[in-house]
Parts: structure tokens; sequence; C-alpha cells
């Protein structure tokens, strides 16, 4: 878990050039989620301990990108790939799969392009299939 840990917060280093993560997050993300990610549930959940489960399948992993509010920021897929693996660090290190990888800027260009009509459905769908 270490090492995963690690790799995220190099990714969030090396996008560090382009913006911090922390930062982008105030930015674009604290609105809805508050600071401290705590969010305001049940409207705005809270991003603790609750992203790294939904990655345990790929329509989990596709459908954190894939939410309106993340797919549609005004954050290039590089500074959003940045964002997402810092909250993933910061607030869901403990439930992150064994088998994590860090977002890609190519992954999160891809699944942003394909927003979610009905994400409240689709998280639904998403969470019946975990394991």
């Amino acid at each position: 878990m270490r090492r995963i840990l690690a790799s995220v917060f190099l990714i969030a280093l090396l996008g560090s050039a382009v913006a911090d993560p922390r930062t982008d997050y105030l930015l674009y993300c604290r609105g809805c989620h508050l600071a401290n990610g705590a969010g305001v549930p049940p409207e705005v959940p809270s991003l603790h301990d609750t992203l790294g489960k939904l990655l345990a399948t790929p329509e989990g992993r596709a459908y954190v990108v894939r939410v309106p509010g993340v797919s549609q920021t005004a954050m290039d897929d590089v500074r959003l790939a940045a964002v997402l693996n810092w909250v993933l660090a910061e607030f869901n290190a403990n439930t992150l799969p064994n088998n994590f990888a860090p977002y890609s800027a190519q992954e999160v260009g891809e699944a942003r392009r394909q927003v979610l009509d009905d994400p409240l459905k689709v998280r639904a769908e998403v969470i019946a299939k975990l394991p």
C-alpha cells in the first residue's frame, strides 16, 4: 500500500509543474465537497473512504471520472488526473484496492467525454456490482 501511495504522490508532484492538485481541489471542488472533503450528504457525498471502494471495478473507476461535476470541470486532463489522484491519496488511502493504479491523463480524457445522464442511477448500479 505504501508503494501505491508513493506512486500517487509522485504523479501528483509531477503534475505540480502544471498546477498543485491541492490548490486545484480547493479552487474547483471545495464549493461542493468542502475543503476537508466532507461534502454535504446526502446531496453532496463525502469524499472520505468512499471513492477507493468504487475503484474495485472498471465501471466504478470510470464512474468517478464521468460524474458531471468531475467530467465537466474547467481543468484539463492532466490537472484533473492529478486532482483525482490527490483526492484518492488524501481521503481514500485506506479503501483503495490492492491493485490500484493512479489515473492517467489519457484515461481521464477518454472517460470524461462520456458524461453521465443519471449519475445517481449509475452509482447505484456500480455499488450493486461491488465485491
